[in-house]
């Protein structure tokens, strides 16, 4: 089929760049290809994937303040295997889109002023994802760029939910709680209505377990709860990020341990999580192969806090009906599965072991009250629908 209508997405993360190809007409958008740059290796390096076929190719641009230069590079290397004029439409993942975005956009000046306004509540994601959408805007001026928002999907939540045991003034001020990895939750909540439509209209939480890891409370498809809040280091441990932690313990590191701000920020950041209690790896595959205690207590934690918050979210709810495991650790590490859902035999979770060490597609057993599924992840297909909804004028 030749390439009329191509449509180009990116998902920036803190350190990488997701970039999916789709061809798309009014039925919609298909992808042709996808790759990645880890803007934490050097040299960089551009892994493309094309049908069946792999490449890793070498940048010689440099990745600084400005991403212009790598940009126009990506454009030339993804030039010799589509035909890039035939690009329609840039679509751009946006974690943050606060309490202004509750949709998608198009990103002409004055939404892009409005980004800027919200990078102090999403100080890793937000500046990553700007700098690529005004290299585009240097790039390519005329083509249409397209932003989605991570927390848009939550604008569904109550604002009893969203509202901090704080003064009233600061949650009129933003301070609140936003919710992330929406687009993911988007995408699980659209494949469980094909999956099982009668367990997607009830109450289902969803585990997007990966490098960054969070929970979605869905009632009838919609966000009613999230483990992250206002800032992506709520929740549940993770990689390298603690989760929740009591503010007396900021508090202290700020006042009588003497740590400056920046220094709490990169150990919060960096250093925490699974990583921070291991001592080894925030790596969960790492940590499972690891035989000393300190991976095994890791480990522990991680499903411990899980299941804690499952609990939390149910009584959200008021009840659960399904619970779907995605992302990285939650679609290929039935260990960590297995190790959640066995603390929520309480809640009717029951596995079936070889369904769950295969990860199928449904991995409760047969007369589990509450049904378990595993379910891939893809937000770059949110980005490019959304793009193309906005581009059709829907």
């Amino acid at each position: 089929m030749p390439n009329t209508n191509l449509l180009l997405t990116f998902n920036t993360g803190s350190s990488t760049l997701k970039i999916g190809l789709f061809q798309f007409d009014a039925d919609g958008a298909r992808r042709i290809g996808k790759g990645l740059v880890d803007f934490s290796r050097r040299p960089l390096t551009f892994h493309l994937i094309e049908g069946p076929t792999a490449f890793d190719i070498r940048l010689d641009a440099e990745a600084g303040e400005d991403l212009r230069a790598v940009i126009a590079e990506l454009f030339e290397v993804l030039a010799a295997h589509f035909d890039m004029a035939a690009v329609r439409v840039i679509g751009h993942r946006v974690v943050h889109g606060g309490d202004r975005f509750a949709g998608p956009v198009v990103l002409n000046d004055a939404n892009i002023d409005e980004l800027d306004k919200l990078v102090a509540l999403a100080p890793l994601h937000q500046p990553q994802a700007l700098r690529v959408i005004r290299a585009m805007k240097h790039l390519r001026p005329a083509l249409a760029q397209t932003a989605s928002f991570d927390t848009a999907f939550h604008a569904t939540q109550s604002d009893l939910i969203r509202r901090f045991a704080l003064p009233r003034a600061l949650h009129d001020r933003g301070i609140k709680r936003y919710g992330f990895h929406g687009l993911s939750y988007a995408f699980i909540a659209r494949q469980l209505r094909n999956l099982a439509p009668e367990v997607a209209a009830g109450k289902v939480i969803v585990a997007h377990l990966g490098n960054g890891a969070s929970l979605c409370a869905l009632d009838g498809g919609e966000s009613r709860d999230c483990s992250m809040g206002f800032s992506t280091l709520d929740g549940i441990p993770m990689a390298t990020r603690c989760g929740t932690i009591d503010p007396g313990v900021l508090l202290y590191l700020l006042g009588a341990s003497g740590r400056t701000l920046r220094n709490l920020e990169e150990m919060l950041y960096y250093r925490s999580g699974l990583l921070g209690v291991s001592g080894i790896s925030g790596d969960m595959r790492d940590l499972l192969r690891d035989e000393r205690n300190e991976a095994a207590e890791a480990v522990e934690l991680f499903s411990l806090r899980i299941a804690g918050e499952i609990g939390r979210m149910t009584a959200t709810l008021g009840g659960l009906d399904g619970l779907v495991f995605t992302a990285g650790i939650g679609e290929h590490q039935p260990e960590i599965r297995a190790a959640i859902c066995s603390r929520l035999r309480w809640l009717g979770v029951n596995l079936d072991a070889d369904e769950n060490s295969s990860n199928a597609p449904i991995i409760s057993a047969l007369g589990s009250k509450t049904r378990a599924f595993v379910i891939p992840t893809d937000e770059e297909q949110i980005i490019a629908d959304e793009a193309v909804s906005l581009l059709s004028g829907e």
